[in-house]
Order: C-alpha cells, then sequence, then structure tokens
C-alpha cells in the first residue's frame, strides 16, 4: 500500500483526504535537495548567457510538464531562452514511434537539434521509461549537460544524469511525484523572473541585462 492509498483508508471523507494529501506533499516538498535545485537554475542561466538550447522531455503527464516548462520558460522579450519541449510536435512523434518504435521519438529528435553544450531535461517519475533512457543517454555522448527529475526510487534515470532532482515517493504515488515537478516549474521561473529583473536594475534603464 501507498501513501495515497493509506490516506483514503484513514481519511475516506474528502476533507480529511485533502487535509492528509497535501500534508503528505509537503513531507515530500521538505525532502528536496535544494543544492541540486539550483544546480538546474544554474543551469539555465548559464544555458541563456551561451544561448544554448534548453530541451525537455517526458511521457504522459510529464510530457504536460515539459510543455509547461516550456510555455514558462519563453516568455522574456530580451534575450529569451532557447526552449524546446520534444513532447508538442504530434506528426513527428507518431510518424517516429511508428517508422522506428517508441523508445526512439526523443533521441530522434535529438539526433536533429542537438548540440554540445545545450541542456537535455527528462521529466520521468519512474526513471525507467525507455525512451526517455535512451534519449539521455544520447544526450550524454553528444557533450550535453543532462537534467532528471524523478520519483519512486529515480530509476535509470537518477543514475545518468548530472542533476538530479528527486520527489522521493512510493511505486505507484505518480499524483504526488507530478505535483512536485510542476511546483519546480514554478520555483524555478519565479526565480529566473526575479534574478532577471534584479540584474536590469542593477545596469540601469536602456541596458539589457546579461541574461
Amino acid at each position: 500500500m501507498n501513501n495515497v492509498e493509506r490516506i483514503y483508508r484513514e481519511r475516506p471523507d474528502a476533507a480529511a483526504f485533502a487535509d492528509g494529501y497535501l500534508g503528505y506533499l509537503g513531507e515530500i516538498l521538505a525532502q528536496l535537495d535544494r543544492r541540486e535545485i539550483a544546480r538546474f537554475i544554474d543551469e539555465l542561466i548559464e544555458a541563456r548567457k551561451r544561448r544554448a538550447t534548453v530541451f525537455f522531455l517526458g511521457n504522459g503527464g510529464s510530457a504536460a510538464t515539459a510543455s509547461h516548462f516550456q510555455n514558462d520558460l519563453t516568455r522574456w522579450r530580451d534575450n529569451p531562452m532557447r526552449i524546446i519541449s520534444l513532447t508538442d510536435n504530434v506528426a513527428v512523434l507518431t510518424a517516429i514511434a511508428n517508422d522506428h518504435g517508441y523508445e526512439q521519438i526523443f533521441r530522434m529528435q535529438l539526433e536533429n537539434l542537438l548540440h554540445s553544450g545545450d541542456i537535455v531535461v527528462a521529466i520521468s517519475v519512474s526513471g525507467n521509461s525507455p525512451n526517455v533512457v535512451t534519449a539521455i543517454e544520447y544526450a550524454n555522448e553528444r557533450g550535453a549537460t543532462t537534467v532528471g527529475l524523478t520519483g519512486f526510487d529515480g530509476g535509470r534515470l537518477a543514475e545518468l544524469v548530472d542533476i538530479h532532482v528527486h520527489a522521493p515517493t512510493l511505486p505507484g504515488e505518480y499524483g504526488p511525484a507530478e505535483d512536485v515537478h510542476m511546483i519546480l516549474d514554478h520555483l524555478v521561473v519565479s526565480f529566473l523572473w526575479e534574478w532577471c529583473a534584479a540584474e536590469a536594475e542593477k545596469l540601469g534603464s536602456g541596458e539589457r541585462a546579461p541574461v
């Protein structure tokens, strides 16, 4: 029995369940490695400075999170970040899956787009999705910086990436893990907005901030 199941059994009333679920989510958030979050943010700042591309990928709910990251990280007018979500072109995804196998849907896109020095962010609760693992292995071979956002025990992805932000959850707890990944999206973006505003203020009006 995982914690979500346990909470429901102990608190079958909807309001009581909500209290238990949110309390559990707070426990997971308290365990996140703040240093790894900071490393993730620092890599995004450096990528923006050098005009590198940041790729996001994932399956299912994690695909939606990848899209959300792209949405939130591309809304600067001056010196915007280069962000691509590899989950958003249905024609490309289905063509690769049909012709070459689902495990190739992200790797084959990276083969056409990735350069050394780019960043690849893989979002996978289990950390074991073959298409995600295959993409990260390729990104490592090409000299990209790799980031993993995971749940459960981190899976294979935890062993492969340079930066690992892990939401410690039990098998089957997709909801809490994906909740944490979305919170990370808004945490990272909120910091970057404030950081950029502070840098622009330092430079004074009429000057462009370095990122």
